[in-house]
């Protein structure tokens, strides 16, 4: 299948304001890409682009005084299959996890592990282990939190989202990630496109979205505690240790949201891409 995904994100801005941007796709996808990626900034701006320490692509620039679009469309070739589970994908011993996954069981900003380590312990301690834990986590997250993007709130970690139990997709991807990594299974916070492809009507505001990977097994695996179910055409922007590491838009300086809208829908295969994307107020981001 073909999908196809894109932006249209404007900001004001009263002085020169350097931006760090996360919004092309991961370079894991660049195989699958079908049309160019390319990011078109109204006024034309200089801007350069470089791998950070995750590996996810980055842009750098720096918007000038006033309004600022930032739109791109690009056409994504997908298997169109659900998410792969393993059920039988078993869990690491810490002392047998590779190096350059012990990050993923530390605390981060959002993912306060020191908050949540009694809880998690105390909720999951004598369950199961692997696969069948990580579940069990995303089945606590997903039907201890309410959505509701009137909710949604920048600071929340994932202790405050556990005690308010109201929130977006971040804050189900924060306590689900927070609660494997005090169980000693590596997590990372993942954000990328979800279109509603394979899902009955009604369809919400298409907005970005976040999920996450646990290692076990000796591999990376999706689980989604938001959705909580296996889900066609995820296209992954970017991998970290919470939403910090993969803000859309990391700003110096004070500048305004003022018109943000999302795409990501499956196309005919026949369907020309098109060239010049279409600027739109919409709702703000509820990652």
């Amino acid at each position: 299948m073909k999908i196809i995904v894109g932006y249209d994100i404007v900001y004001d801005c009263p002085r020169p304001t350097p931006m760090i941007l996360m919004l092309s796709t991961h370079p894991s996808r660049d195989a699958d890409l079908a049309t160019p990626q390319q990011i078109l900034f109204d006024p034309p701006v200089a801007s350069e682009t470089y791998l950070d320490g995750f590996g996810n692509r980055c842009t750098r620039l720096e918007a000038p005084v006033g309004r600022l679009t930032m739109s791109s469309r690009v056409s994504v070739s997908d298997t169109g299959l659900p998410d792969i589970l393993t059920p039988d994908a078993e869990q690491h011993a810490v002392t047998d996890l590779p190096h350059d996954t012990l990050v993923y069981l530390l605390g981060s900003r959002y993912c306060d592990t020191d908050r949540m380590s009694h809880r998690a312990w105390e909720l999951f301690g004598d369950g199961p282990r692997g696969w069948a834990l990580v579940q069990a986590i995303c089945d606590y997250a997903h039907n201890h939190i309410v959505f509701n993007y009137q909710d949604a709130d920048s600071t929340r970690s994932a202790s405050d989202g556990e005690r308010d139990r109201v929130g977006v997709c971040r804050d189900y991807a924060h306590l689900a990630v927070t609660l494997c990594r005090c169980m000693n299974i590596p997590a990372r916070y993942c954000t990328g496109f979800l279109g509603d492809m394979g899902t009955p009507p009604p369809y919400g505001v298409m907005d970005f979205a976040a999920w996450f990977e646990v290692y076990l097994g000796g591999a990376w695996h999706t689980f989604d505690a938001r959705n909580n179910t296996p889900r066609i055409g995820r296209v992954l922007i970017a991998r970290g240790r919470d939403a910090t590491d993969v803000a859309i838009a990391t700003t110096f300086g004070p500048c305004y949201l003022a018109g943000f809208s999302v795409v990501a829908d499956e196309a005919p295969q026949d369907a020309p891409l098109a060239a010049t994307p279409e600027t739109k107020a919409a709702a703000g981001p509820g990652l």
